[in-house]
């Protein structure tokens, strides 16, 4: 920590950060500012950045992720992609000039990750359907409080539990696979 202690400002990202850490490097760096910035890869580098306040308050469980930087939508919508009240979770849909147009040589996921933005005038405007549990704080901030679906992350690679299991189970030994 002590070849930090001259940075103004860090931005951690790829991972949910841990309130106890944040403490510790709060302790450890009183003059530095800390900065969770959350984004999938498919919407370039940031899609939301949380200016973390020092002293932490005491009750706090979780490290919000913030809100989007400019020319990024956000919306947390339920399972029929109809916006959900404040305080209620649904799934985080980003939009905006950062967004990826899709994945190369995958038409299948591209059409069923990034749909059509029904909130926009522009029929072309898409969003990026994350597959992150989210909910919107009464500050106006956002909570990450997990996944939807099965995948991780290890050292910031996605990993699909699913295709793991289906491989397994190919093999003719296997019988049934769980990860």
């Amino acid at each position: 920590p002590e070849s930090l202690e001259g940075v103004r400002e860090i931005i951690t990202g790829g991972e949910a950060l841990s309130v106890t850490h944040i403490r510790q490097a709060q302790k450890l760096l009183p003059k530095t500012q800390l900065i969770n910035g959350y984004g999938p890869t498919e919407n370039t580098t940031f899609t939301c950045c949380y200016r973390i306040p020092s002293p932490l308050d005491e009750n706090l469980t979780s490290i919000p992720i913030g809100r989007p930087i400019a020319n990024t939508e956000v919306y947390i919508l339920d399972s029929n992609l109809e916006p959900v009240p404040i305080g209620e979770a649904g799934e985080l849909y980003i939009g905006g000039d950062g967004l990826a147009k899709g994945y190369l040589n995958r038409q299948d996921l591209t059409d069923e990750k990034f749909i059509v933005n029904p909130f926009s005038e522009d029929s072309t405007a898409k969003l990026y359907k994350t597959g992150d549990k989210v909910k919107y704080l009464p500050d106006g901030n956002i909570e990450f409080i997990g996944r939807l679906d099965n995948q991780v992350k290890l050292r910031g690679y996605r990993i699909e539990l699913g295709e793991i299991e289906t491989a397994l189970a190919q093999h003719k030994t296997v019988r049934d696979a769980v990860v």
